[in-house]
């Protein structure tokens, strides 16, 4: 009986999915928010309250997020990680000014002392990956030139999760220097490792892994991933790291015949994880903190903003791609609620986890949103769509982005930066630039 109540709980979850996903398509915007509504009506205190299946749907999730990391680092090689990387660092640091301090500076506020505010500063630090990963792949944004900055930003994220974690798990822990210091060193050690036989092994792995086969194939992938990823995960690093750093490493026909044949899993267990966030989210917990956690919400929704369109004007993005990179970074997630899962399991805080799901339920449920209409939004409400006349030594100036009818949009998409024109266009590119 346990397993007709396990099936008949987990048809309905993915019935219900498949139906929300078509009005989402319908209506033209990524159904995450409508995934995670439907996790909150199933959840506890939810109208229809799953009980059989919430072990599995809770594994279901965390394969969603490797999945969802192993198909993004799918589609870049290890060279270009290591790129974007040296050249995004800086970027890391100002997303860790401008993010993780507003969180501090709350828990502060209200006086829930300095360890609550180093957890809830990670909490509103850590983009999520997860759902971030989705919402570019909805929307066909994997290709275009803003995605690279984004990735590198959420690479440095989860890589600092690999020195933060231990350092959070020692300090709710009351442990000492010493046992802190040896958990940071095995973290930091494991990632490293991984990382380096994906940038120096990736041919020999390709090869490995490559198949004729698709079901060979599909399972050697999907084995090793999963391999590397609880290995990273059981020696302190993010599973989710490990997971990327394995599509990093696949190249060629490896990586194109696993982007195929996982694609159909990857869409299966990432509504899955959505769906379980929504799942152990109590709806009753969620009012008394909801004014606090809008307030805080709003304000890294705009930081965040501010980090993704810094880092794209940082590395030569044009004005649209600076905003799109901006509005993607908005969505916090599953690490998220891991923090917040870790201090309410010390005991730190008891408006802590009702306050921490309030506030990345809001930031996921406007994530998607926010990736979709920050950049119309940004040119509506600042004009760019206007022509802007000025006078330069002594002759009109024409300003990039102002663009306000056909003749002069394509005009502009002609001067963009970030325009992709063929080498043979480079003549009249140039002389309309000058």
């Amino acid at each position: 009986m346990h397993t007709a109540s396990v099936f008949i709980e987990l048809g309905s979850v993915i019935l219900v999915l498949g139906l929300l996903g078509r009005i989402a398509g319908r209506y033209g915007f990524s159904p995450i928010p409508l995934y995670l509504l439907g996790g909150l009506a199933f959840g506890k205190g939810g109208l229809l309250p799953l009980s059989a299946s919430e072990e599995f749907v809770a594994t279901g999730a965390e394969i969603g997020v490797v999945l969802l990391l192993l198909m993004l680092g799918l589609e870049y090689t290890a060279a270009d990680l290591v790129t974007n990387l040296k050249a995004q660092y800086p970027a890391g640091a100002v997303d860790f000014v401008l993010n993780a301090l507003p969180g501090a500076a709350a828990a502060l506020l209200l006086g829930w002392g300095p360890v609550a505010a180093v957890v809830l500063a990670g909490v509103t630090w850590i983009s999520s990956s997860g759902v971030i990963a989705k919402v570019l792949g909805d929307l066909g944004r994997l290709g275009n030139r803003e995605t690279p900055v984004i990735l590198s930003i959420l690479v440095l994220e989860d890589l600092a999760m690999a020195v933060y974690l231990p350092i959070l798990t020692a300090v709710l822990a009351g442990a000492g220097l010493l046992a802190g210091s040896v958990t940071l060193a095995i973290a930091l050690a494991t990632a490293g490792a991984v990382l380096f036989v994906a940038l120096r092994y990736g041919r020999v792995i390709s090869k490995f892994v490559s198949h004729d086969d698709p079901e060979k194939l599909l399972l050697v992938v999907l084995g090793l991933t999963l391999l590397v990823a609880g290995i990273a995960q059981q020696l302190q690093v993010s599973a989710a790291v490990g997971a990327f750093l394995v599509g990093i490493a696949l190249s060629g026909e490896a990586a194109e015949g696993a982007h195929t044949l996982l694609s159909p899993l990857r869409d299966l267990f990432a509504a899955v994880f959505f769906v379980f966030f929504g799942l152990s989210t109590d709806p009753t917990s969620i009012p008394p903190v909801l004014l606090p956690a809008l307030l805080l919400a709003v304000t890294t929704a705009l930081t965040k903003v501010g980090t993704g369109y810094w880092a794209a004007r940082r590395a030569g993005i044009a004005s649209r791609g600076r905003w799109r990179a901006g509005g993607a970074l908005v969505s916090r997630g599953e690490f998220s609620i891991v923090i917040a899962g870790l201090a309410v399991t010390a005991g730190i805080e008891p408006e802590l986890g009702p306050f921490a799901t309030a506030y990345v339920l809001i930031l996921v449920v406007t994530g998607p949103l926010a990736a979709r209409y920050t950049q119309p939004a940004a040119e509506r409400i600042g004009g760019l769509w206007g022509w802007t006349w000025g006078r330069a030594r002594g002759r009109a100036r024409w300003e990039p982005g102002t663009a306000n009818t056909p003749e002069a949009a394509l005009v502009e998409a002609a001067l963009a930066p970030d325009a992709g024109l063929a080498p043979e266009a480079d003549g009249t590119v140039n002389a309309l630039r000058h």
